[in-house]
């Protein structure tokens, strides 16, 4: 339970230790001692003194623990955004004594994606966030549709680009293209200059997938009664540039980052030989949001001009 309003005011700032806002809004990221120990480059028991230090100050256990790490109160959630924000706001007059001549713009907006997205949007998104004024940086962070809400509403994230995972009460969605699927090889060591299915079958396979072992591809092949050979598998599409060379396999992965690969690097695309379902490809944001100005703005700006990127 958290001080009564009166017991609050008689917080004394001059003797408070501010140095625990960045273990409080570490901790609130990381959702583990262990991970903000890390991160903060500290021992854990440092961490879990100075959270004890923080519950003293607050008078609120701030964190529960559970199965899946530490659970913020009701009270931590509301803390949060106004501890990241102090800390973001003297990191950037941190930044200002760095270059007398630079101009204080405002605060960093956190976009929540998977890193195909991040391949096939980011550049846009950056050129984009120019036009909005006190937008000082945009820092991406990889999501997935698993978390992508509890990071909207957690405040870990202000903005995603996301596939799903985002269809429940405070968290407003915008449809800005549909996704689909294609294929990726090395044309200096791959063995055909067509995509057929007979292609796609009889050469080994670079797999992206979060568990490694089975994806999306592969349940549409055995719908079919089809399987493939996989030789190797990662976690990150921007890696496949760096695996693929120099072999005779295939890449299947969504066509908006496959193509832009195919644009920046030597590999070559082909259309997938085989329908794979398209997917819808949405801007998603807390609700209150439009509180927020620069928020609100670049929200507005994404959800015109994002939109098609993705089906071209």
């Amino acid at each position: 339970m958290h001080l009564p309003t009166s017991d609050i005011s008689m917080i004394n700032i001059n003797t408070a230790d501010l140095n625990l806002l960045r273990v409080f809004v570490v901790i609130f990221e990381e959702k583990s001692a262990t991970g903000a120990a890390q991160r903060l480059n500290l021992t854990q028991s440092a961490v879990s003194l100075n959270l004890r230090r923080l519950r003293e100050m607050y008078q609120d256990s701030l964190f529960t623990r559970t199965g899946r790490g530490l659970a913020p109160t009701l009270f931590a959630n509301q803390v949060y955004p106004l501890a990241k924000d102090a800390l973001d706001r003297f990191t950037a007059s941190l930044q200002l004594h760095e270059n007398k001549q630079a101009e204080f713009m405002g605060r960093t907006i956190t976009i929540g994606l998977s890193d195909d997205f991040e391949i096939a949007l980011g550049e846009t998104m950056i050129e984009l966030a120019k036009n909005i004024p006190n937008c000082t940086r945009l820092h991406f962070r990889q999501s997935n549709s698993n978390v992508v809400a509890e990071m909207l509403l957690a405040r870990s994230i202000d903005l995603a680009i996301t596939s799903g995972g985002c269809a429940q009460e405070g968290i407003t969605l915008t449809n800005i293209g549909e996704g689909t699927y294609g294929c990726l090889v090395d044309p200096a060591t791959f063995d055909s200059n067509t995509m057929d299915l007979e292609t796609l079958l009889s050469h080994d396979h670079i797999m992206v997938s979060r568990t490694g072992f089975f994806g999306i591809v592969d349940d549409v092949l055995v719908s079919r009664g089809l399987r493939r050979r996989v030789r190797a598998s990662t976690s990150h599409f921007s890696a496949i540039p760096y695996l693929l060379t120099g072999t005779d396999c295939i890449t299947i992965m969504p066509a908006h980052a496959a193509k832009f690969i195919a644009k920046t690097t030597h590999l070559k695309y082909f259309p997938a030989p085989i329908d794979f379902p398209s997917f819808s490809v949405c801007l998603a944001w807390r609700n209150f949001s439009r509180k927020d100005q620069v928020l609100s703005d670049l929200v507005q700006l994404f959800r015109t001009k994002l939109k098609g990127i993705i089906t071209t």
